[in-house]
């Protein structure tokens, strides 16, 4: 007899067939389908190096790395892209995961010594000298300035809902492509400058202690334009009565289920931001304190193997 709790092939073929089409990519974009697969392919390749030469991996990191990369690629290459260019709060909720969630598993997995270790070893001195190359790190270190970043974190955010500018990015294909990519690619790199394991002395941008004001500076402008969105009384974006909403939903109601989201979950990304902070800064101080004074060869590694 079949257990109960297993479902006939019959079914189980029409819930893939059922689900199939809303998994399957509505605009295919190789870059970014290419991306994702070579993300993961490298940290999962940098994974098994690693623990062929003794050192393993915690699971934890690895589940959030490819939870980070499956929250990208889902809001990007699946039916939600499709649902998120016709009604406002799945656009919301499209740019929470592009930008808050997925940027912030990501961030805090830390894969960037995984993704090297999994590169072909050919490909070292390119990587290696694109770093090095000073123009490469005087920007970088522009946008992972602690003024810099959180402006442009913000800033974002309200530069895409600026009434004329997102009614012509959701109308361009070009323009919405660079609104996405946008979104994802300053997530990474504030929630890196934020979650960022290391101390300053080990190499970090900033110390724990400083990335506390930068991690609350960005909840204010959220809340402000969640709660604008919210409680605004006249419809602000037209564009999706051009698109046509896909349910019969007031447009009124959609704004404030989209300033909701602005509001709310996105400002709460810094409330954990600050929990994982004072974690490591515990962590960190009291590394500092058990490290033997008079005796600084037998210092120990911080977590990453760093020192």
């Amino acid at each position: 007899m079949h257990s109960p709790s297993v479902l006939p092939a019959r079914t189980r073929s029409r819930l893939v067939m059922d689900w199939l089409p809303w998994l399957l990519p509505w605009e295919w974009s190789p870059a970014i389908i290419l991306c994702c697969a070579l993300a993961v392919g490298l940290f999962a390749r940098g994974v098994h190096r690693e623990r062929s030469r003794g050192t393993n991996t915690a699971r934890w990191r690895s589940a959030l790395f490819y939870l980070g990369v499956a929250l990208v690629y889902v809001p990007l290459q699946t039916r939600f892209d499709y649902l998120a260019q016709h009604m406002f709060w799945i656009h919301r909720l499209q740019h929470l995961l592009l930008h808050h969630l997925a940027p912030f598993f990501i961030a805090w997995a830390a894969p960037w010594s995984l993704i090297a270790a999994g590169l072909p070893a050919r490909w070292h001195p390119a990587l290696q000298a694109v770093l090095a190359n000073p123009a490469v790190r005087r920007f970088y270190r522009v946008l992972q300035h602690p003024i810099v970043a959180p402006v442009l974190f913000v800033g974002l955010i309200y530069f895409w809902l600026w009434p004329s500018i997102h009614f012509r990015a959701m109308l361009s294909a070009v323009e919405y492509r660079w609104m996405n990519w946008s979104m994802v690619l300053d997530g990474v790199l504030f929630w890196w400058l934020m979650l960022d394991p290391r101390s300053r002395e080990a190499g970090a941008q900033m110390g724990f202690g400083a990335r506390i004001p930068v991690v609350l500076a960005v909840v204010l402008p959220q809340i402000l334009i969640g709660a604008y969105l919210s409680l605004h009384k006249g419809t602000i974006y037209d564009v999706y009565a051009v698109c046509g909403r896909l349910w019969p939903v007031q447009p009124l109601t959609d704004q404030e289920i989209g300033g909701l989201i602005t509001w709310i979950p996105a400002s709460m990304m810094s409330l954990a931001a600050l929990l994982i902070l004072w974690a490591r800064w515990l962590h960190n101080d009291a590394l500092a304190h058990a490290r033997p004074v008079h005796d600084p060869l037998h210092a120990p590694a911080l977590p990453g193997g760093l020192r």
